[in-house]
């Protein structure tokens, strides 16, 4: 079928890498995979941070003018279903319910979430978009468990729901673990690091806001542990660089700036575990990543994170905020390298059977189907 693929807050092309963008990408490339034509619908962002109403109101007016030139474009081919990825007050959905009600068609949406408290407020109209969204559509994937109870007030039942836990593709992650030694001797001798020590991977962008205050915390977590065979493996870059760079020191602390996919794998193969506070985290794409090339995860917990580490299991997860409990962990996994590689072993099972975009793919080709059929699964 012909879907038409949208994400308001940045679409898969955008040229600035980033969590959702990935997920974004991953979304799309099952609906792809499933055979079918996906294309991208819009490319408008809109995103507005500051809540300046007048600025809202503009970013508006060219999704109302975007949602009549699609409709005109498509009016003699329209697509069979629209397919928006992650909508919020601050970026909602301006095109999708207007070109779904043109052409009759089923509007599908995945990680949308709602703020109660933004009624009446700068987001206001962002917020009623949204509801208005929610509402509309024929199916909600519901990433982030996080979502679920605000969006079950705006929706009857149960039904539109569709549990779609975290993906990606885990072949690359798997292919790299199994050559972990070439890995790891490659990124000892480039960054001249010490191959007896345990090597810790922490993997995230560095900008202002919450991955800065997981940053933060991880720094007062890696002060309680300065006794410890350790070295910190550092991957990301962005515009909070020096103030992560000031909360983490350069004490055991390898700064490997941003790398690419291949490059996050090869460090993720050659890491003994990783570790990420993930304050405010929907769910954590790097921790996925880390736990599908066999590495055991600590991380701070939210309903979101625990989908993919299982605590005890695959991995450890502390609360939320605690840079105490999150150093006592990471000391247990460093000072039990039998327990890590228990967890590693099943963290890369668990990705595979759980969390790969062959199933993913699957679940999503059903719905689709499913909507177009006027069937709810």
């Amino acid at each position: 079928m012909k879907v038409a693929f949208y994400a308001p807050l940045k679409a898969p092309d955008h040229p600035v890498p980033s969590g959702d963008r990935r997920v974004a990408r991953l979304i799309l490339k099952a609906i792809r995979r499933a055979g079918h034509e996906a294309f991208i619908a819009s490319r408008l962002r809109a995103f507005h941070g500051t809540g300046d109403i007048g600025q809202q109101n503009k970013i508006r007016r060219r999704g109302d003018a975007l949602a009549e030139r699609i409709i005109q474009q498509y009016r003699d081919n329209p697509p069979d279903l629209w397919f928006t990825y992650h909508l919020y007050h601050k970026a909602p959905d301006w095109l999708g319910p207007r070109v779904a009600d043109a052409f009759s068609i089923p509007y599908i949406v995945a990680e949308a979430s709602v703020a109660p408290k933004q009624v009446g407020g700068p987001w206001h109209q962002g917020h009623e978009a949204v509801c208005d969204a929610i509402v509309k559509a024929e199916r909600i994937f519901v990433l982030n468990p996080d979502d679920t109870e605000c969006l079950e007030r705006l929706v009857d039942g149960k039904s539109r729901f569709v549990a779609l836990p975290p993906f990606i593709d885990t072949k690359p992650p798997r292919q790299a673990a199994a050559l972990r030694t070439t890995h790891r001797d490659k990124i000892a001798i480039r960054h001249d690091i010490p191959a007896n020590k345990v090597w810790i991977a922490v993997t995230a962008m560095m900008r202002p806001g919450d991955k800065l205050a997981s940053y933060q915390m991880l720094g007062r977590a890696m002060s309680r542990l300065d006794d410890l065979p350790v070295v910190w493996l550092i991957a990301g870059d962005g515009p909070a660089r020096d103030a992560v760079m000031s909360a983490l020191g350069t004490s055991n602390v390898v700064y490997l700036g941003a790398l690419d996919r291949a490059g996050i794998d090869a460090l993720h193969a050659a890491a003994d575990l990783a570790a990420w506070p993930a304050i405010r985290e929907a769910f954590g794409m790097s921790l996925l990543e880390a736990q599908a090339a066999g590495v055991p995860v600590v991380a701070g917990n939210s309903p979101g994170v625990a989908q993919i580490i299982s605590d005890g299991e695959t991995g450890l997860l502390t609360r939320s905020g605690d840079d105490t409990m999150l150093a006592v962990a990471i000391r247990k996994l460093v000072d039990k390298p039998e327990m890590r590689k228990l967890m590693g072993s099943a963290a890369m099972r668990k990705a595979e059977t759980e969390h790969d975009l062959l199933s993913a793919t699957s679940r999503i080709d059903d719905v689709l189907r499913g909507a177009t059929r006027g069937v709810r699964t």
